[in-house]
């Protein structure tokens, strides 16, 4: 299977592109640039907010399904580049189905839903805070249609929080790892009694990889643990399997107003696809 990815070389993309090399896909990279990109994949540098008019899908040699994780400024929840950008992202998609693309996965966030309670399903109503999530909203809304009208094949793959022992990321698990290399001696903290999903980003790349591999279930799939743990719990688990020295100080700082007490993912499509991929196996 042959497999587009845009956003290849970004936080998401570089371990989804090895993963996908890992499971002997044939894999078109695309990116601004290749610096972080596994060498197993073709690499196509372009910038998708700002292509000339082609046939995209030709361009990139028919691939059997995009993987959509191209996006700007995805740690800044209210850059407006999220709305500005918005029109490329569906401008690029429309082109290569239009021009024969028949199965496309696209990134999405639990910010798309907004302040939330409880675990989040395919069926939860979506009222985004932030412009993160409003873009990301409307990508999800757009590309629905899109896909209705051109009956082509949609995973919307929903992503929560994201976190891994690496310092490319933004979480506060590589803000206290990174403080701790530049030997600082104490770290700042909310109470940490808030939960969330939390999902480590190889374990991500690889639900990602497994869920577009199959053709069975669509829409809408959460790629989480679908376990709440408060944000203590995970940051002192964090601190000691990373043998980091740095002092935490709670309660310093107070929750934020938009950030739910317990918001997390239900995983019944996911399971679902990790059966039928354990049974395929046997």
């Amino acid at each position: 299977m042959r497999v587009l990815v845009t956003g290849a070389n970004g936080y998401i993309g570089r371990k989804v592109v090895s993963k996908l090399c890992d499971f002997n896909f044939d894999v078109i990279a695309c990116d601004l640039n290749s610096t972080n990109i596994d060498k197993r994949a073709k690499f196509i540098q372009l910038d998708i907010l700002n292509f000339f008019e082609k046939d995209l899908f030709k361009y990139f040699q028919e691939p059997d399904i995009c993987l959509h994780l191209a996006w700007r400024d995805g740690f800044k929840h209210f850059s407006l580049n999220h709305l500005l950008d918005f029109s490329s992202h569906i401008k690029f998609l429309e082109n290569l189905v239009s021009n024969g693309l028949s199965r496309l996965a696209i990134m999405g966030t639990m910010h798309e839903v907004g302040y939330f309670i409880g675990a989040i399903d395919e069926n939860t109503v979506c009222k985004p805070s932030n412009y993160y999530g409003i873009a990301k909203n409307m990508l999800r809304e757009s590309t629905r249609i899109l896909c209705e009208q051109n009956k082509v094949e949609r995973k919307r793959l929903r992503a929560f929080y994201i976190y891994s022992d690496e310092e490319l990321g933004n979480s506060v698990l590589s803000k206290i790892k990174e403080a701790d290399n530049l030997r600082e001696k104490e770290f700042s903290m909310t109470s940490g009694m808030n939960k969330f999903d939390f999902i480590e980003l190889d374990e991500l790349a690889q639900f990602i990889c497994l869920v577009i591999s199959q053709n069975s279930i669509n829409g809408i799939i959460n790629v989480c643990s679908g376990k709440p743990i408060t944000l203590k719990s995970k940051v002192l688990d964090f601190v000691s399997q990373n043998n980091l020295h740095i002092k935490l100080n709670w309660g310093v700082y107070p929750e934020r107003e938009s950030e739910s007490p317990c918001i997390y993912g239900s995983r019944t499509k996911l399971d679902k696809i990790l059966e039928n991929y354990e049974k395929n196996l046997k």
